[in-house]
This record gives C-alpha cells, structure tokens and sequence, in this order.
C-alpha cells in the first residue's frame, strides 16, 4: 500500500522531527545521572521510540530503515523509506561533547531527497526545507576525518594538496560543518551504514556541495546490503582537485 505525500511537507516534517529527537536527547543527558556506554545506549533508545513512533503515526505507509531497529526488507518492495539514525554520534554524546547529530532522510526510489540534520547541541537543525546558502571560506584547505578512524586516502590527499586533517566526531556533525563553512570536505573510508548518511547528504546536496562515494558514483539508498563504507563531500569549487587525488 502506498500514499502520495507531498515532498515540501516531508521536508518540513524531518525537519520537526529532528528538532524534536534533539531536544528529547538533550533532556535526557542532563536529567539522567547514568555516565558513558550506558548513556550512549539510552540515547539510542530515546532517539529510536521518538522517531519511530513519530514515522509510523504520521508516515503510516511508508517504510522505516534505522540503525536502532532490525531491518525490515520489505522496505526493498518500497518506493518511499525514511532512513534515520536517532543518534549519530553515540560516543561523543556519551562524553558530553558537541558533536552528535540527529538524522532524519526520505529515500524516494534510492535518492536522498529529504533531509535534516540536527545538532542539538549547538542548537541547529539544518534541512532540506530551506537549503542552507555555502558561506565564504577564507584560510588553508582542510578537510574533515573521523576522531577514532582517519583514513589512509584522506592523509594521502591532505599531504598532496597540502590541506589540515580536523577530527571530528558524527557523520553529521562533520558533514554540516562543510555545510557552515568550518572546512572544505570531509572524506571517509573504511565503514559507515546508509544511516550515517542519508541525511547528510540529502542536506549537503540541497546546499550545493559535491557529493559521492570515493570512486566518484553517486550515493544510492534502501538497498539490500546497507552497509556504504565511503563517502567524500566537499565545496564545489574543491571537487576535482579532491577527486583527482582519491581516484
């Protein structure tokens, strides 16, 4: 069964559900008095009950793909599938940092085309509802990367094009911050699941940015095999001299 849904709507949807998850995780850090894994694992959990419920009261037909869930492959029958990930960034959570986001994307027919990224820590949500413009971006190249798992082709391409490396936690987190203008790309290698990206990308798509998986093709949503271990985003005026030194 399926239901026409208008994608405006959607958008601003994911964007209020974000917000709301966000302000739920941020209640939930400061009330609780439980520290580390344990707080990341309840975090996953507020994250996952709020977005889930929210999705199937008011999405009822469409289907859900989330990290916090088991994987329904009826989704893979689906035209529309919302990929969410109710904390990215679960670590940095748990140790009270600020880069942690919350994810919230619509795949329609494998393409990212709605999508909000919320930090709730630095009080942000920013969406494919309204498109975030690409700030100027004055100073030395840099270029994001995991705190816990830098890839080998980012130094390689840092020391090339003589960038900065900057780790940062959370797919999201470092995706937006090439949205805000904190760097010019982020690049990935070696593991991430569509969760971690979809709604990032969506985001970073709206805004103008290049984005793709390493070799250069396009990110492609509800598969069967979920894992989507690459990714680069970057300022457009960044792609080739980026891409010609990962290819």
């Amino acid at each position: 069964m399926s239901q026409a849904y208008d994608l405006a709507e959607d958008a601003r949807l994911a964007s209020r559900l974000a917000h709301q998850a966000g302000e739920l995780l941020l209640k939930a850090r400061e009330l609780t008095e439980i520290t580390g894994k344990p707080l990341g694992s309840l975090g996953d959990a507020v994250g996952q009950q709020f977005l889930a419920g929210s999705l199937a009261a008011l999405r009822p037909y469409d289907a859900v793909l989330s990290e916090e869930a088991a994987d329904d492959v009826a989704r893979l029958e689906r035209s529309r599938v919302w990929i969410i990930d109710p904390l990215d960034g679960t670590r940095e959570y748990s140790e009270g940092r600020a880069d942690w986001a919350i994810h919230v994307a619509l795949a329609v027919d494998g393409t990212a085309v709605v999508g909000a990224v919320s930090l709730p820590a630095l009080g942000l949500v920013l969406d494919t509802a309204a498109p975030p413009q690409l700030p100027e971006i004055p100073g030395p190249l840099k270029i994001l990367v995991s705190r816990s798992r830098p890839p080998e082709v980012a130094s390689r391409a840092a020391e090339t094009l003589g960038a900065e490396l900057v780790p940062m936690g959370s797919a999201g987190a470092k995706t937006m911050a090439v949205v805000r203008g904190e760097a010019h790309a982020y690049v990935h290698a070696g593991g991430q699941y569509e969760w971690d990206s979809a709604a990032p990308v969506a985001v970073a798509q709206a805004a103008g940015l290049h984005v793709s998986r390493l070799d250069g093709s396009p990110m492609i949503y509800n598969q069967r095999d979920t894992y989507m271990p690459d990714l680069v985003v970057c300022r457009p005026e960044f792609k080739d001299r980026l891409m010609a030194v990962l290819g």
